[in-house]
């Protein structure tokens, strides 16, 4: 049985406002119900596996794991302290992998954003590749191009490899201008590179300590001082941090003498901006896709989604319009890929749009900051059943509690007291409190602040049930 490797790092910048560094595209449901990361496990069902394994960065791990825990099905979560490519990332899990089942593991290891229509097309190759990986070879996965596209790199094909499936790889080539794309896709000799492979792990890490020892050498310091947090895989800060950053394709891929190619034609894409999310989602027959209250009228070829209020589309066609609840996007359909560029100038101006919706996700539930001002703010707190705020104190604001449904256990210096619905109650500045929802159902409040400064750094915490401190 092979061990899925999920890759759930990246911040998915061409989908914002939707996709933040908080929030990326893995963890929203684009295309359905299921979100990216969760479309991607149930893509494996039927397929015999072990647990998976899903790698992505600290600050995102309680996502992954609520996510994890939706679909009940056995899993592990692997914490990246810093970005460092995919080669290093998988080594980490090669590493994981070898230590609990032996280097004859295979790994299959593919991305929490991709779309795949025809799943049993999908399970054929995946069985074809777990053979070629049990024979040693390191085998990646080419998309059969549907047309000249330059937004992706290409796998130029060789020789065939034990049977008609499988073919050499000749080379990795970047992504091509519109002419050199249309040559490729005439040729047949070409494959989107689809950032999927299949190998044993202990091949990967023979490859990797012929081809890049140092990224070796720092991933297996890392794991070496490994700890178990909750239900997370830390693995050492300082040591994965010194490794140097660097792709499998250019690591690994391109240097060694037993890449393989298997060519999958299976409704793939990887929802690199909104034109792919147009491209795979259902249109009306003026061919719009419509999320939420959207009204349209003589428009078409629209992507329009509505988070929290009426958009209204007159009169246009081949357009982007994203409502979020602190953000408007309009872009054409042909420019989506530079909506990157947005983001690089709310990097430059340091604005918090770029990493945090207006609702932001905790271990515990969520909050949603409704209003603010000068010296006071109001948020919308929901709290899962049976979930607990840390115990904590603030230096420089008092809040005000109003219960708007289900039954709150209040905790003020060291005083118990349970609050229910249409009641408050009220936390001085420097007081000791927690929040706890001890009922069936979600506890839904009102959470009014007022004082000097009301950052989310004006937090100290005493004590956490999800080991933040």
């Amino acid at each position: 049985m092979f061990i899925p490797v999920i890759m759930a790092g990246g911040s998915g910048t061409r989908l914002w406002p939707l996709s933040r560094g908080n929030y990326p595209k893995q963890f929203i449901p684009l295309c359905g119900d299921h979100s990216m990361l969760q479309q991607t496990l149930l893509r494996l069902n039927g397929l015999d596996h072990k647990p998976a394994l899903v790698i992505c960065n600290d600050d995102n791990r309680f996502l992954a794991a609520e996510q994890l825990r939706q679909l009940a099905k056995p899993s592990q979560v692997m914490l990246e302290p810093v970005g460092r490519n995919t080669a290093p990332a998988i080594a980490l899990a090669a590493l994981e992998a070898v230590a609990n089942y032996g280097e004859d593991t295979v790994l299959l290891v593919l991305a929490a954003d991709h779309v795949i229509k025809n799943t049993d097309a999908f399970h054929k190759v995946i069985a074809a590749g777990e053979q070629l990986a049990l024979q040693g070879k390191l085998v990646t996965f080419g998309i059969v191009p549907t047309h000249a596209e330059t937004g992706y790199g290409y796998i130029r094909r060789g020789e065939t490899v034990n049977s008609d499936q499988a073919y050499q790889v000749q080379a990795f080539v970047e992504k091509p201008d519109a002419a050199t794309a249309q040559a490729y896709l005439e040729s047949g000799q070409y494959y989107w590179n689809s950032g999927m492979f299949m190998f044993k792990a202990g091949r990967y890490l023979t490859e990797l300590a012929v081809h890049r020892p140092d990224i070796l050498a720092a991933c297996q310091a890392a794991m070496a001082v490994k700890t178990t947090d909750l239900d997370f895989i830390r693995v050492g800060k300082a040591e994965f941090t010194a490794c140097p950053d660097d792709s499998i394709d250019y690591a690994v891929m391109e240097k060694t003498a037993d890449a393989v190619v298997l060519p999958l034609d299976a409704g793939w894409n990887d929802v690199g901006g909104f034109s792919a999310l147009w491209d795979v989602a259902s249109k009306n027959t003026e061919g719009n896709v419509l999320k939420g209250d959207v009204l349209v009228h003589q428009a078409s070829n629209l992507y329009a989604h509505t988070e929290d209020k009426l958009v209204a589309v007159v009169g246009v066609s081949d357009l982007v319009v994203v409502n979020t609840k602190d953000a408007v996007l309009v872009a054409h359909k042909d420019k989506t890929q530079d909506v990157k560029k947005i983001v690089d100038q709310l990097k430059q101006a340091n604005r918090s749009e770029v990493t945090f919706h207006r609702e932001v996700y905790r271990p515990w539930g969520k909050y949603d900051s409704v209003d603010n001002g000068q010296r006071f703010q109001v948020k919308r707190i929901t709290v899962k059943p049976g979930a607990k705020l840390s115990v904590q104190m603030h230096h420089h604001r008092a809040e005000h509690w109003i219960v708007v449904s289900g039954t709150a256990c209040v905790t003020i210096d060291g005083k118990e007291q349970l609050v229910t619905e249409n009641q408050s109650v009220y936390i001085p500045v420097t007081a000791v409190h927690a929040l706890e929802n001890p009922g069936k159902v979600p506890l839904e409040l009102i959470e009014v602040q007022s004082g000097s400064y009301l950052g989310e750094d004006d937090i100290v915490r005493f004590e956490d049930r999800y080991g933040r401190s």
